[in-house]
């Protein structure tokens, strides 16, 4: 047994050093180069590639199978002068008794100087397509069809084999390497040069250190980015599961979509890929791209389906201004240029590929504080749905600047000042002349492109809002926008105790936008209203207004000029400020009693109890046939209209005179029962702002008055005179004669 074994161990040493002897023999007297021409052909009839071998090939056999190519061209057979790869070097071994047992053991692959063109042309057909394909030959056409052979079914290694085959790699280095991509038909092309890989030991089940650099670039639109990657990559192929732990992902990136400006961009987390869940994952994410800083995890599932999305994200406080000039975002002005200057949000996510939801949204932007949901219904749309809550918001601090006519606000400003001037505190000067310079701007205000392209959802509630100076408390709003149509289903608030409502509706669609507008008003202080404006207020009290009015035009002046419909207004608790008309009223009652006042000038303001009526707009001119009022001992009638156009009025006042009511009348303005149920007459004329001091008395009014008081006076000495002497009928005459 001892011999039998002795023998065999020799017949052994022996095959072996037959084997050892024929690979030296192999390797070091069969040159493949001599054979470049018959791979090339093998290439070209089994791949449907041309290969062309411009260096030498070098090679070993045992115990490593090694393979090494140098200066070699790869293209499709179809288009062999049209090469989409080059390579400077290709270097590979794997151990050969390994392959026995089924495991792939290779020592470390080299590629160096890989240039990779991938083109399509412009009926969409790669330059790579064909490769992989055997030959197609050419047949006669008068032979008979070949019959198909039967072929045995073609088992893939795993089923043949229980199990795949089993890799164990050193490493894995590719350097100096670029791939271009570039379409003809849409003239995209894409590009990664300075490719630099790295790897660990691959073998699986095992965590590989992977290490890539690239420089990566786009035409449409112009972009460059500088890309670092490092992670642990895992794989399980009989699980389909594949991760990629303490991923470090890193650069810098310019280019037309950032204006110029350079981002720089880092993120970590885990990866993980799992096919026989349809799971992949995100999970442990920290981002951060220049000053924005963000974690959170995210999770898609059904991936061989309509994959879902679900998961987190948050952002610190930032400076949004500073974050979006950085990148290119060039913001509107804005009223206050420090407003997005903080910024963080919280929300969890959810979605489909075209589609994304921000659900239990909390967000913070400069002092004030939302929350609610808001979605993206249609990515590719932009397609917005928004619900949200907030404390607060200044929105006239976001709105752009207000930029009216500087030539026109000038003109105007002036005229005003030189009405105030004429017009004096006396009430004895000339009547103000009317108004002519345009108070409104011809700037554009709307962006129409924009508009409609809008698609909107939204309803807004917030505790306090600031829109055009006015402190609204309890806002709410709801708004839709489809095609260029907008609907303000709904604007309504308390303010200043009162409170109000507005619906509206944009048409944006034609050339010149349309709009009209609906607006209730109950018990808001007017003088608070024109305050707002910037306007002093020459009247106090609490408005009710209810007002359907319509324009077109896309600035102030064209909307002013273009406004028509229909209001109604009530004043109650009003006072008319820096205006006595009593005053003056008593002055003219003095002036037909020929007396002189006696006692000290009243108070500077009137008051009223009650101030309404109707207004009809026609093309920016307000007419208001019917303005009453009570003030006090008298009755107000107004017949006139209101310019807003120039913002100028013009009205005749008739006051009817019902008594002094104060406690110690002065006898010179006492009224006698001649004047009473007379309406003493009023002009007011000239620029809003004068208030009641664009009012004077009516002269020729008033020669009327005197005429009527002449001609009762003479009544009454008819009657005296003639008293039953004469028939009734010819008292009448003579009353009307002399009435005439």
């Amino acid at each position: 047994m001892k011999a039998l074994g002795k023998i065999l161990g020799l017949v052994m040493l022996g095959l072996l050093l037959i084997v050892i002897g024929l690979g030296f023999a192999l390797t070091h007297l069969f040159d493949p180069n001599d054979y470049k021409d018959e791979i090339q052909q093998l290439a070209r009839d089994k791949a449907n590639l041309e290969l062309q071998l411009k260096g030498d090939i070098g090679w070993s056999l045992f115990p490593w199978l090694g393979l090494e190519l140098t200066d070699a061209t790869l293209a499709s057979a179809e288009t062999p002068d049209q090469p989409f790869a080059n390579l400077r070097l290709l270097g590979l071994s794997v151990r050969v008794l390994p392959l026995l047992r089924r495991e792939v053991q290779m020592s470390d692959i080299r590629v160096d100087g890989l240039d990779l063109t991938l083109q399509r042309d412009d009926k969409g057909r790669g330059n790579w397509e064909g490769v992989g394909q055997p030959a197609k030959r050419e047949t006669d056409p008068t032979a008979a069809p070949a019959q198909p052979t039967a072929q045995p079914p073609v088992a893939d290694a795993t089923a043949q084999h229980g199990q795949p085959l089993k890799l164990d790699i050193d490493s894995l280095t590719i350097s100096n390497s670029r791939v271009d991509y570039q379409d003809a038909k849409s003239g995209q092309q894409f590009s990664a040069e300075g490719i630099e890989l790295s790897t660990g030991a691959i073998r699986e089940g095992a965590d590989i250190p992977v290490k890539l650099l690239a420089f990566l670039g786009s035409n449409q639109p112009v972009l460059r980015a500088k890309t670092e990657l490092q992670g642990l990559l895992r794989f399980d192929r009989t699980l389909k599961r594949y991760q990629l732990q303490d991923l470090k992902l890193a650069g810098e990136a310019s280019g037309e979509p950032l204006g110029g400006k350079t981002l720089t961009f880092a993120s970590q987390g885990q990866l993980l890929l799992d096919q026989s869940a349809q799971v992949a994952e995100w999970t442990g994410i920290k981002l951060s791209a220049n000053q924005l800083r963000a974690l959170g995890e995210l999770k898609l599932r059904d991936l061989d389906k309509t994959a879902q999305l679900e998961g987190n994200l948050s952002l610190a406080q930032f400076n949004l201004r500073e974050f979006l000039e950085g990148i290119g975002i060039v913001l509107p002005a804005m009223r206050d240029n420090t407003t997005l200057s903080r910024f963080e949000m919280s929300t969890r996510l959810a979605g489909t590929p075209t589609s994304i939801n921000f659900n239990d949204l909390s967000l913070k932007l400069d002092d004030s504080t939302f929350s609610g949901n808001l979605a993206l219904s249609d990515i590719a749309k932009q397609a917005l749905r928004l619900q949200l809550k907030g404390d607060k918001l200044d929105l006239d601090r976001y709105l752009p600047p207000e930029n009216k006519d500087a030539n026109a606000g000038a003109a105007r400003q002036n005229e005003v000042k030189q009405a105030v001037a004429a017009a004096g505190n006396s009430g004895t000067t000339p009547l103000p002349g009317a108004p002519t310079q345009q108070a409104w701007s011809s700037t554009p205000l709307l962006p129409l492109e924009t508009l409609r392209k809008l698609d909107i959802e939204a309803a807004i509630g917030l505790g306090q809002l600031t829109l055009s100076k006015l402190p609204i408390e309890d806002a709410r709003l709801a708004l839709t926008a489809k095609g260029g149509l907008i609907n303000l289903k709904e604007l309504r608030g308390d303010l200043h105790g009162g409170e109000f409502a507005v619906r509206s509706q944009l048409d944006a669609r034609p050339a010149i936008p349309l709009l009209t507008a609906s607006k209730q008003i109950k018990r808001i202080p007017l003088e608070k209203l024109l305050e707002a404006r910037g306007e002093k207020a020459p009247v106090r009290g609490l408005l009710d207004l209810n007002a359907d009015v319509r324009t077109q035009g896309n600035s102030e002046k064209a909307w002013v000029d273009a406004l028509n419909g229909n209001a109604s207004f009530s004043l109650s608790d009003g006072v008319l400020v820096d205006a006595n008309l009593e005053q003056q009223l008593c002055q003219g009652i003095a002036t037909l009693n020929r007396k002189s006042l006696s006692g000290e000038p009243r108070g500077k303001d009137t008051p009223f109890e009650e101030l309404h009526g109707n207004l009809k707009f026609t093309n920016g001119v307000a007419s208001n046939p019917d303005l009453k009022a009570r003030i006090p001992g008298l009755t107000v009638n107004g017949d006139g209209a209101v310019d807003l156009r120039v913002l100028g009025m013009d009205y005749r006042v008739g006051i009817i005179i019902e008594g002094d009511k104060t406690a110690m009348p002065d006898p010179a303005c006492q009224v006698n029962e001649r004047y009473v149920g007379l309406e003493w007459p009023l002009r007011c004329r000239g620029p809003l702002e004068l208030g009641a001091k664009a009012c004077r008395l009516d002269k020729d009014g008033l020669g009327k008055i005197a005429a009527k008081l002449a001609g009762n006076k003479l009544e009454q000495k008819i009657e005296e005179k003639l008293g039953d002497k004469v028939s009734p009928e010819l008292k009448d005459a003579l009353k009307g004669l002399f009435n005439r």
